[in-house]
């Protein structure tokens, strides 16, 4: 590879998680770790969405198996697809089986066969690309997402055994977070073969030095998403800041639509020192961050939680849900305070404790971001670490 006339090698990724010509709005994760690699390796995408046949439709699925049905069309990174499958996890084996015979089918199509495979998430395209990696007989890698592949390996017990041989099988696996891992190996066993933890990548991954008082919380969200990012927790849990500190406020940034503002507009009336404060672009953010005393989001779910980490290289500690989120990744951190989402009061304690000790924590904070396990979560590394386990992969 890199050698004059000499072919790079082509990556087919199978991702739900594109942004594509069908839904622009999914996250950029995947396509950035294309971006961040594509001077290594060829890459090419199936995006695929699943629609839902409706009543009729899912109806006849549970008589009997349908034909797939899928309308696709190609885009800058590949080919963009609808396949149609029922919801509640009916027909899920079979459906992404069937996808996998029609990915097989695309690939022998293809004027150039792909030399490594990855479905990114283990619980569904994991399905589609070992389904085609037996048709074809081209291997594959897997991306684990924590809150997507916890969800369904917990409600779908009955697939465990066929969960594991995608799993074990996988020439290398990258799970997003230690905890994502953890989950699916206590599920499916230990690996032999290669495992590469793999944070998302941000362009937000310059430190910014911290500095000391702090003007009070701050949380980053869209406001269509503050239930699950839990802010009703943070208004509670304020209420026992604000006693102690009545000098505290929260911050929450970003937009929504009216019936989304008033929604959370609801959530913090009566309460002095919240704020909804609109949206902030990606050049703002950093120095916003920067002023305030912590980051706090307690969500429910979340696969990884980029913003955590952009706090973090924005100069501010960070308190975000245990078991999930970038869990695993600062066991011990004074700057990182993972806490029970279903308890305000945790999550009080530890807005306290970021005042109370916030000398001593940014100080901590800004040694982290001269380190090497700081250096983990910037574009760079994250390339290496990915363009090096796919290189694995094709060895393998």
């Amino acid at each position: 590879m890199g050698r004059t006339g000499e072919l790079r090698p082509l990556i087919l990724h199978v991702s739900g998680d594109f942004p594509d010509p069908i839904v622009e709005t999914k996250t950029p994760v995947i396509r950035a770790l294309i971006d961040l690699t594509n001077t290594s390796f060829d890459h090419r995408v199936i995006s695929i969405n699943r629609t839902d046949p409706g009543i009729a439709g899912s109806a006849r699925e549970l008589v009997l198996p349908q034909q797939l049905e899928v309308s696709s069309q190609d885009f800058e990174y590949g080919t963009a697809l609808s396949y149609e499958a029922p919801g509640k996890g009916i027909r899920h084996w079979t459906k992404l089986t069937q996808l996998g015979s029609w990915l097989a089918n695309k690939i022998m199509q293809m004027e150039r066969q792909p030399d490594l495979l990855i479905g990114h998430k283990l619980t569904i395209e994991g399905i589609v690309v070992a389904h085609a990696s037996q048709l074809c007989g081209i291997p594959y890698a897997l991306s684990i997402q924590g809150n997507t592949d916890a969800k369904i390996l917990n409600t779908r017990r009955d697939l465990a055994a066929k969960y594991k041989d995608i799993f074990q099988e996988a020439k290398t696996v990258f799970p997003f977070t230690p905890w994502a891992l953890n989950e699916v190996e206590d599920r499916l066993g230990k690996r032999s073969k290669r495992t590469a933890l793999l944070p998302c990548p941000t362009e937000l991954d310059r430190p910014t030095p911290p500095r000391n008082g702090g003007t009070g919380f701050v949380s980053v969200f869209h406001l269509r998403n503050h239930a699950n990012k839990n802010l009703a927790g943070m208004v509670e849990a304020m209420k026992t800041v604000s006693q102690a500190h009545p000098d505290q406020s929260l911050d929450i940034i970003g937009g929504g639509s009216p019936a989304d503002q008033t929604n959370c507009q609801n959530l913090i009336e009566g309460r002095d020192g919240i704020r909804l404060s609109g949206p902030a672009s990606r050049t703002e953010l950093p120095p916003r961050l920067n002023q305030a005393t912590a980051f706090v989001m307690p969500s429910f779910r979340e696969s990884f939680g980029l913003v955590f980490v952009e706090a973090l290289f924005a100069g501010i500690p960070i308190i975000y849900p245990r078991g999930t989120a970038i869990d695993g990744y600062f066991d011990g951190s004074s700057f990182a305070i993972g806490v029970d989402a279903h308890s305000p009061k945790d999550i009080a304690q530890a807005m306290l404790q970021c005042i109370e000790n916030e000398a001593e924590v940014k100080a901590e904070l800004a040694q982290w971001q001269g380190s090497d396990h700081a250096r983990q979560f910037t574009q760079s590394a994250i390339a290496k670490t990915f363009a090096d386990g796919l290189l694995q992969a094709l060895e393998a």
